[in-house]
């Protein structure tokens, strides 16, 4: 037998060695959530800015605004597309890129890597499209609208975040990792539907230039390439592929995010000998030399520490602590101020209890808590999957609420669905409605529930 000293410093060796696992793990998504929870915020005062500023005396500036036309010229080549088609199809490629990072990484290191607790928000996300779909075509079946069945399928995962973060601890950290995975899937989904049904027609020269950018890509992953600016490059040619193909833009941010490489050139286990060696470096510099911050010896050692530093970091890690600030702070908010301005008048609220937009609102408050509701019950039932731990079915149902927030993606899809047309206006009022009713009916579930439960 070990002596109970010897004992007691293994188990509390192995105790610290598990936290610190664990917190190599919940650490990301803390920062993930903080940051897409803070950001929600901007984004409703862009919303809110939009709303209020369509419908004072000045929506004539709003207007003009969103038509101001820019135009890119390469020899003989131009493209000329007004402001809200720039931020649309150009500046939602990055947010696109950002949301094909975070589906890499999940998959990867993430919630949705493992089997077991991967299922429940797979199964819970399918359920959540399929079901608005559903309801959605159900008011619209063989309708001049019938194309926007798209629309109430997509969550928020900025608002949703934003939701739960306003009631704090009293929600288990495990229900809200449920809640982003879930997003992620519905992200997936969404991405899938817009390539695959919102795409009028096809030009095949676009094509062989996506066939080109792709086999480039795939090559940069394969010799491990990890410049920021070889992606980029291909990232926009691919791009411009997807531009003259008529399939939709964006879908070229998360094609190049997926052949980001997630794998690093020094093992996490040598990284910690590597800058001992380089601390010891530059010691033994110092004292042979007088200090000086600026000496080449000591600028060179720095500089080999922090190249290693690089190298144990996977560019995909590093590309999505990058881009992700400015999408949440930046491109998100100017898409919301861009698109969230709907003129409400007489005419506009006579539309509400039509097909269009009643089968939007449906569908995000009632078809989402409904789809995730019943496809969690469903896969909890058979043995498929079980409850977030410390949470309870009460606590899930709001969070299924929560993800009828349908703003960004939703009011993407209606542009696509219904751009130029009467209904493209019916539906962003729409949606901006069934995502506050969501949000309100969700967060008001969520507060009178326990703090803890059984399964």
């Amino acid at each position: 037998m070990k002596p109970d000293g010897l004992a007691r410093d293994e188990e509390l060796l192995d105790r610290t060695k598990a936290e610190r696992a664990a917190d190599s793990v919940s650490r990301p998504f803390q920062l993930f959530a903080q940051r897409q929870a803070s950001g929600a915020t901007v984004l409703l005062g862009c919303a809110i800015l939009a709303l209020a500023w369509a419908n004072s005396p000045w929506a004539w500036a709003y207007e003009q605004m969103q038509g101001v036309p820019l135009t890119i010229s390469l020899g003989e080549q131009t493209l000329r597309l007004d402001l809200r088609h720039w931020i649309n199809d150009g500046l939602m490629a990055i947010f696109f890129f950002s949301v094909g990072l975070e589906i890499k990484r999940e998959f990867l290191v993430g919630e949705l890597a493992e089997r077991r607790k991967a299922m429940l928000p797979i199964v819970a996300a399918v359920g959540g499209m399929v079901v608005p779909a559903l309801i959605y075509a159900g008011f619209n079946f063989n309708g001049a609208g019938a194309q926007g069945w798209g629309i109430p399928m997509a969550t928020d995962i900025a608002f949703a975040l934003g939701a739960l973060a306003v009631l704090g601890s009293r929600i288990p950290e495990a229900l809200k990792v449920f809640l982003v995975a879930l997003a992620i899937v519905d992200d997936l989904g969404a991405l899938l539907v817009i390539a695959i049904f919102y795409t009028p027609s096809i030009n095949w020269h676009g094509v062989a230039v996506i066939a080109v950018m792709l086999l480039a890509l795939w090559e940069a992953n394969r010799i491990g390439a990890r410049r920021a600016w070889i992606y980029l490059l291909l990232g926009l040619g691919l791009w411009a592929g997807f531009f003259l193909s008529g399939l939709h833009a964006t879908l070229a941010g998360v094609l190049t995010a997926l052949f980001v490489p997630a794998r690093v050139k020094i093992a996490p286990a040598a990284l910690p000998k590597v800058i001992r060696r380089g601390a010891d470096d530059i010691e033994a510099q110092a004292l042979d030399n007088e200090p000086d911050a600026m000496d080449p010896d000591r600028v060179a050692i720095i500089g080999a520490v922090e190249g290693s530093l690089d190298a144990a970091t996977a560019p995909l890690q590093q590309f999505e602590r990058a881009v992700q600030p400015w999408v949440t702070y930046g491109i998100l908010p100017v898409f919301g101020l861009f698109n969230a301005g709907v003129a409400i008048d007489a005419e506009v609220l006579r539309t509400l209890p039509t097909a269009v937009p009643l089968g939007i609102m449906v569908g995000l408050v009632l078809g989402k808590s409904l789809g995730i509701g019943l496809a969690s019950w469903l896969a909890v039932k058979t043995g498929l999957a079980e409850l977030p731990e410390g949470s309870t079915w009460q606590q899930l149902i709001g969070t299924a609420f929560l993800a009828g927030i349908g703003f960004t993606m939703a009011l993407f899809i209606s542009g696509l669905a219904f751009a130029g047309t009467n209904f493209e206006r019916e539906a962003q009022l729409a949606i901006l409605i069934g995502s506050l009713l969501a949000a309100v009916i969700g967060i008001s579930v969520l507060l009178t529930s326990k703090a803890t439960g059984s399964k």
